[in-house]
């Protein structure tokens, strides 16, 4: 039976996230992912026009993925708005820590067609989310230069502890107290 054009477009995405999460973004040529997944290396090329599009295909099944645990961490939404932001803290880390070459992909805007696909649609709302706590947390700030602010030392965090450097600065085997103090930076103390 022959498959179906929507079935073989999802077979090159899932082959692709297959050979992401085992070898990270740099393995992801059109000629490996069609290798794998038993087809012509000219066949993505039918489901996909570039081989940009079929990257922001499977990293948008990063930020789903991303998306699904943040929802979850902050449950019904009935924690305080700072106890919120940092189970999405946590989790952006874990996931991070857990999924390195999904995590560069998902990362790597000078790599993907943010806006093909709806990757943007997927990505941005778990920012937004991120905003949203900040303004309840931080009124007197520009909600959204705090909430990147923290993304950005968040990622900071998440690349020197995946590469080992932020163990031997800190002496630690735990990045959770580097997440407290990357709160306290740019939310303020606890109780404040």
């Amino acid at each position: 039976m022959q498959e179906s054009e929507s079935g073989l477009r999802a077979r090159l995405i899932d082959v692709g996230v297959d050979l992401v999460t085992r070898e990270g973004a740099q393995a992801l040529t059109l000629r490996e992912i069609a290798r794998r997944a038993g087809v012509s290396h000219g066949a993505p090329r039918r489901y996909f026009a570039t081989h940009l599009e079929l990257l922001s295909a499977i990293a948008r099944r990063g930020f789903e993925e991303l998306g699904r645990r943040a929802t979850a961490a902050v449950e019904d939404g009935t924690a305080s708005p700072r106890a919120q932001v940092s189970a999405l803290g946590r989790v952006y880390l874990e996931f991070a820590l857990g999924n390195r070459g999904m995590y560069e992909l998902m990362f790597r805007h000078d790599l993907l067609e943010s806006g093909h696909l709806g990757l943007r649609d997927t990505s941005l709302p778990l920012f937004g989310r991120l905003v949203e706590l900040v303004v309840q947390v931080r009124p007197d700030a520009d909600a959204r230069l705090v909430a990147g602010a923290l993304w950005a030392n968040l990622h900071g965090i998440a690349q020197l502890w995946g590469w080992g450097s932020l163990q031997l600065a800190t002496d630690t085997d735990d990045f959770g107290p580097l997440l407290r103090s990357s709160l306290e930076a740019h939310l303020g103390p606890v109780g404040e």
